[in-house]
Parts: C-alpha cells; structure tokens; sequence
C-alpha cells in the first residue's frame, strides 16, 4: 500500500473526528442552555409557590392595602399561565415588582415585620432571588459559549450544517436600567 493511502485514511478520520466532535459540542451546549432555562423555571414556580403562603401571613395585617394583596395573587396568576420562558421571566419580573410592594408596605405595620412566618417567607423569597439571578447568569453564559462556538471557524462551518441557530439573551427590562438615585438629607 502506498503512502498516499495512509495519508487518506488518517485525513478522513481526523474529519470524521472533528465532524463528531463539533456536533457533540453543539448537542452539549443546546442542552446546557435548555437546562439553565428549566433551573429558572424552577425557580419561578418556587418563587409562586411561595406567595399564596405570603399571602395569608399579610392578609391579617393588611386589611386596607387589599389592593396590593390583589395585585401579588394576579401576578402569580399571569406566571404560572405563562407558557415561554420570555414570558416566564416577564410574569415573574412583575411578581417580584409586586412582591416588593408588599414588603414596601409591610414597613408601615410593625407587627407584620417582627411575624415570624413573614420574616420567614422574606428570607425565603430573598434566597429565590438570588438563585434566579444566578440562574439566568447562568443561561446567559450558556448562551454566549454557544454562540461562540457558532460564531469561529470551524465551528460556524459546522453551525451551517448542524443547524445551530442564534439564541437569545434574557435580558432585564428598561425599566430596572433605570439609575438608581440615592438622597440624604
């Protein structure tokens, strides 16, 4: 056999190995993204979970601030209908919008802020914060080695062939871009 063979054989297997390795890589990566998206799923769902709990420990206390009541258990409503993640985030953005109404409001009810189911309930809800934070860091980072990957040769050679799309970023809205002002006085 001649030399010429061998050089073949090795240079189809070098192929046949980066064509196996890019998909595994692309394969990888798509499900690291779903997995960070499923991780901030969980993490709405126990953030809703956790207000019909809120809910009555406020209720008692809050007898004229009904409204805002309200307006927590119809946030919860919207995200536990919403069905994309996009929507998902939207819903539970404006939970926790309502939820720091809540607290807000709490502060004008001194038996409320020394309760210890509500002390418990905010502790709890503070920590889901910081998991969905970390969460949607996480789905973010996902998405940015994968569109790296899509975005260098060889690997936006194999994008085309893999059928490896652009994902989105979840981003905050405008309205929490805003700069925060602090006064004293």
């Amino acid at each position: 056999m001649s030399i010429w063979f061998w050089i073949l054989i090795i240079a189809g297997g070098l192929i046949v190995i980066m064509f196996i390795t890019y998909y595994n890589r692309f394969a990888v990566l798509r499900n690291r993204i779903e997995n960070s998206g499923s991780q901030i799923d969980v993490q709405l769902k126990r953030r809703a979970d956790l207000v019909p709990n809120l809910v009555e420990a406020v209720k008692g206390y809050m007898k004229h601030e009904k409204k805002m009541v309200e307006y927590v258990t119809d946030a919860r409503k919207v995200l536990i209908g919403a069905k994309s993640l996009p929507d998902k985030v939207k819903a539970g953005d404006n939970l926790a919008a309502a939820l720091k109404t809540i607290f807000a409001i709490a502060e004008n009810y001194p038996n409320l802020k020394a309760n210890e189911n509500f002390i418990h309930l905010q502790q709890e809800l503070s920590t889901i914060e910081d998991k969905i934070a970390y969460a949607r860091q996480f789905y973010n980072d996902s998405v940015l080695d994968y569109d790296n990957l899509r975005s260098i040769i060889p690997g936006k050679w194999f994008a085309g062939m893999f059928g490896a799309k652009e994902e989105a970023y979840l981003k905050i809205p405008e309205a929490e871009r805003a700069v925060v002002k602090v006064k004293f006085e």
